[in-house]
């Protein structure tokens, strides 16, 4: 006999099998670290730009046109450290308005970081890498504002898997400069500063955050269909007895 249940009952909170909350706070942690130095090497530039002391390399361009800089800047801190936290599946499990209401800041967010950025690539020149890394921060830039619109799209339409994908490969283009801090290290510190090297060393971060924003997206779907197959095992196994 079935049990009565209340018409009012509804179930308790389904969990991920094999997944704990705190474990969810991990990648959002990692990604404010990620983000940490260019935060603080923003916030640097934001006071030299207002009159506070010169701590960082001088850069004419940025002093001759510093709007687009303190715009991008902001726009980029306000995406880098808010989106972080939209990876946790607790808190979007938790609290799904936040995350919707936080979306929308984060779309408009790094549309400015995406136009700033191309902006400044357009207009400011003479800027290291050459004519490479001009093409790339071209490339990146439209890429970035392309990946929040398809998922912005994809969200009206109540596509969540394509939603999440394209937003995850929009913030993995939005925190290079995170990475860029060590392949740019490594790379004047083997190749020097000529163009060329600064040029792929800055383009590297880029690649390297893109392929684990591959990785990250297509992981639950390899998951699933290890799990699938599994079951589907279990289940001949248990006819064939």
């Amino acid at each position: 006999m079935t049990p009565y249940t209340a018409p009012d009952a509804r179930p308790a909170a389904q969990h991920r099998p094999g997944v704990r909350d705190g474990s969810s706070w991990r990648v959002p942690v990692a990604l404010v670290v990620l983000s940490f130095v260019p935060v603080v090497a923003g916030s640097l530039r934001l006071l030299e730009v207002a009159g506070g002391p010169q701590v960082l390399p001088a850069n004419p361009r940025v002093d001759a046109v510093p709007a687009p800089v303190v715009v991008h800047i902001v726009a980029a801190a306000v995406y880098a450290l808010l989106g972080a936290f939209q990876f946790s599946a607790r808190l979007r499990r938790r609290r799904p308005n936040w995350h919707r209401r936080t979306g929308r800041v984060l779309v408009g967010a790094g549309l400015v970081v995406a136009g700033s950025g191309l902006w400044m690539t357009l207009f400011y020149t003479g800027a290291p890498g050459g004519d490479l890394l001009w093409a790339v921060r071209l490339l990146v830039g439209s890429a970035l504002a392309a990946s929040i619109v398809l998922g912005f799209a994809a969200i009206r339409r109540r596509d969540i898997a394509a939603h999440r994908a394209w937003m995850v490969r929009a913030y993995a283009l939005a925190v290079g400069a995170g990475t860029q801090v060590l392949t740019q290290g490594i790379g004047e510190a083997l190749f020097g500063t000529s163009d060329l090297s600064t040029a792929l060393s800055i383009s590297s971060g880029w690649v390297i955050n893109a392929a684990v924003a591959e990785w990250a997206i297509r992981r639950p779907a390899a998951r699933r269909a290890r799990g699938a197959l599994g079951a589907r095992g279990r289940a001949g196994l248990a006819g064939s007895r």
